[in-house]
């Protein structure tokens, strides 16, 4: 099987590849225009509605959707016209070229934001959506599942959706490596009386269902949840992470509600929302109607990520190798 890989070099995307390599598939590679990757074989195209995909196509029986314009706790106002033009046009401007090449499957790495932000207890998100998010990035996503629907009963294309909540793993950025970095250096973080709750996803395990989703008959005409189906509180995964890192949980309580009141006072609300609300994922659906397992359990994938991140720091393995 020969399929097409967006966003090859992205986080999502190369753990696609890999995977799909061990599978003994065959990859065309993607990425941007301004990407640095130097693979000679790699297609250079940005995300738009009128790039022409018609090159990359040949011969392709399916194609992996990952590359986006990624959600930005600061985009400006003019910030949805951008999400728009690179997730909505751009993603059904390759479907639209891929169904005229008689590609097979579209799998599509969507985003759990198209369902919302948070979640309340026992009301984990399912694949159906009641109204649009509001959240620019999520809207963005949520028009491009829709515009993918109707072109598959248009054209015959096989589409197949993925929501993943956050994922993390080797090379995480953002919010999951600030925390790990939190913790290696030993700050005191007054989050020991956190007990939301959060699904998380590994990598690895979201490569898994896409591959999976490439070839399963019954993932086409549905949208599929994704997480490593051990939902963590924030006071837990910090202590997961300062186990694996090998160093001390300097956690400390504080009442959320204070938290939450400190953080609105310094501008910093959406981060705490992060911190402390809930967001679950019910991927029952998942599990049943695909077959699917995470293939690597969370214990397992925290300390994958822990020892990746270590390895960046000059002299952390090692002396976390002696002190095991």
């Amino acid at each position: 099987m020969k399929i097409l890989v967006t966003g090859s070099r992205g986080f999502i995307g190369n753990r696609v590849v890999a995977l799909a390599n061990e599978q003994g598939m065959r990859c065309v590679l993607h990425g941007s225009e301004h990407s640095n990757a130097t693979d000679s074989d790699m297609i250079r195209a940005n995300l738009g509605a009128t790039t022409d995909w018609a090159p990359a196509l040949q011969g392709v029986d399916a194609v992996v959707h990952c590359a986006a314009r990624v959600h930005q706790m600061q985009d400006g106002r003019d910030a949805l016209a951008l999400y728009r033009e690179t997730n909505v046009a751009g993603t059904l401007r390759l479907a639209q070229q891929a169904a005229a090449a008689d590609v097979k499957r579209f799998v599509f790495v969507s985003s759990i934001k198209v369902n919302g932000e948070a979640t309340q207890p026992g009301a984990p998100f399912q694949p159906d959506v009641a109204v649009p998010p509001f959240d620019p990035y999520g809207l963005s996503k949520y028009e491009a599942e829709q515009g993918l629907m109707r072109l598959s009963q248009e054209t015959g294309l096989e589409v197949v959706i993925i929501r993943p909540p956050l994922v993390y793993g080797p090379g995480v950025k953002a919010n999951f490596r600030a925390m790990m970095n939190w913790v290696h250096k030993g700050v005191p973080l007054p989050l020991a009386a956190v007990h939301n709750q959060r699904s998380l996803v590994f990598v690895d395990n979201v490569a898994d269902l896409i591959l999976l989703c490439v070839r399963h008959p019954q993932a086409p005409g549905r949208v599929w949840l994704v997480s490593d189906c051990h939902d963590v509180s924030t006071a837990d995964l910090l202590a997961d992470m300062a186990m694996a890192l090998g160093v001390k949980n300097r956690c400390w309580p504080l009442p959320s509600w204070v938290l939450k009141g400190a953080a609105t006072l310094l501008g910093k609300s959406a981060v705490a929302d992060r911190l402390l609300g809930s967001l679950q994922v019910d991927v029952s659906e998942t599990r049943r109607q695909l077959g699917w397992q995470p293939a690597i359990s969370y214990h397992q994938a925290i300390a994958i990520t822990a020892r990746a991140f270590l390895s960046e720091i000059p002299g952390a393995s090692e002396s976390l190798s002696k002190e095991g």
